[in-house]
């Protein structure tokens, strides 16, 4: 059987280790909202519905096999998901989560690919 990724991740949401990931993850690269912990607590959530989606064969990335989906990728769904659904926020806050989003893709671009291809 199959290595899923998705379904170790979706294990790790509930530890602390992944409130901390998530934590340094905001913090690190700058998102506005990092300092909010009900945003990272909602976040971590919707990271963990993603991931059990990505576990249950629910393809969310084009080039990403649903069993693949790491935690970093879920965050990173998560909040793009959250972004296109929020209504309302000055433009500052809008293009530094937009920056956020982009500066994660390029700072871990192996986060965003199927491991084989890292061979």
């Amino acid at each position: 059987m199959a290595r899923s990724v998705a379904k170790a991740c979706l294990r790790f949401t509930g530890l602390f280790e992944a409130e901390l990931l998530t934590e340094l993850m905001l913090r690190y690269w700058n998102h506005p909202r990092a300092d909010e912990s009900s945003f990272r607590a909602g976040l971590l959530e919707a990271a963990a519905e993603v991931l059990h989606s990505s576990a249950a064969g629910e393809r969310l990335f084009d080039e990403l096999d649903p069993q693949n989906v790491n935690f970093v990728a879920a965050i990173w769904h998560a909040e793009s998901v959250s972004l296109m659904a929020a209504g309302e926020m000055s433009q500052v806050e809008r293009e530094s989560r937009e920056k956020w989003l982009n500066s994660l893709l390029k700072a871990v671009p192996s986060c965003f690919c199927n491991p084989d291809l890292l061979k």
